[in-house]
């Protein structure tokens, strides 16, 4: 399911002039799809409220048009915030030097979660440097990244 509404949401979003950034989709009595959105090119200006209701209004009319989701569900447009996630090899690309926490589908080495410095992305994998060691992870085998805030 959440390939499938990247697939869809992300040529709408991009054509807006933004990033698509996340998808979650929570199913439910109270279903929920949230997207994470963020400038294409590195900025200081933050995502503003007024940008996710632009989006929001232009994803509601393509989805209620292609009704990819059964029943009723509450859409929720949002930055993608301090600890933004990290999806696609551009954008561990675009964050190498910050600190970030990986998570593998299968342990590695005895381990599934992984913190370190970003240091590169070559070819399908990121290069991490964990404790003083080079770790290199493949992109298809991180369940999820995110950046971790530093605040100072």
């Amino acid at each position: 399911m959440r390939e499938r509404l990247w697939r869809l949401l992300e040529p709408w979003v991009s054509e807006l002039g933004y990033e698509l950034v996340e998808v979650e989709f929570h199913p439910g009595a109270h279903a929920t799809l949230r997207i994470y959105i963020d400038h294409r090119e590195v900025s200081e200006t933050p995502i503003t409220v007024e940008d996710c209701e632009r989006v929001s209004r232009a994803v509601s009319v393509g989805l209620d048009e292609t009704d990819p989701i059964p029943g009723e569900y509450a859409l929720e447009v949002s930055s993608p915030g301090f600890d933004r996630p990290l999806r696609t090899l551009a954008h561990f690309a675009r964050f190498c030097g910050e600190r970030i926490k990986v998570e593998t589908h299968l342990p590695r080495e005895g381990r599934k979660r992984w913190t370190g410095d970003l240091v590169a992305v070559q070819g399908e994998q990121i290069e991490l440097r964990v404790d003083g060691q080079q770790v290199l992870l493949d992109h298809r085998d991180i369940k999820s990244a995110r950046v971790v805030p530093s605040f100072g």
